[in-house]
C-alpha cells in the first residue's frame, strides 16, 4: 500500500529573470525566486503558512469539551 505524504503540485513558470510558482490545490499559495529551487522553497513556505492558519481558524470556536483526534490518510 502506498503511503500518502504531504505532497502538493507546484506549477513553476519563468517570468524574465524570476521563477514564479503556485499550487492549484492550495488557493493563494504562491512563491517566487531567481531559481526553480528558490521558487519551490518559497512556495513550500507559503503552503505551510496557509495550512497552519487554516488549522487555527478551523479550530476557533470548538467547544472545550469536544474530543480532538488526529486522522491519518494512507
Amino acid at each position: 500500500m502506498k503511503m500518502m505524504k504531504n505532497e502538493f503540485t507546484a506549477i513553476i513558470e519563468r517570468d524574465g529573470e524570476w521563477y514564479i510558482a503556485y499550487c492549484p490545490e492550495i488557493p493563494g499559495a504562491n512563491g517566487q525566486g531567481r531559481t526553480k529551487a528558490a521558487a519551490r522553497n518559497s512556495l513550500a513556505e507559503a503552503i505551510a503558512l496557509i495550512l497552519e492558519d487554516r488549522r487555527k481558524d478551523g479550530l476557533r470556536g470548538v467547544p472545550p469539551d469536544a474530543m480532538l483526534e488526529k486522522v491519518t490518510i494512507k
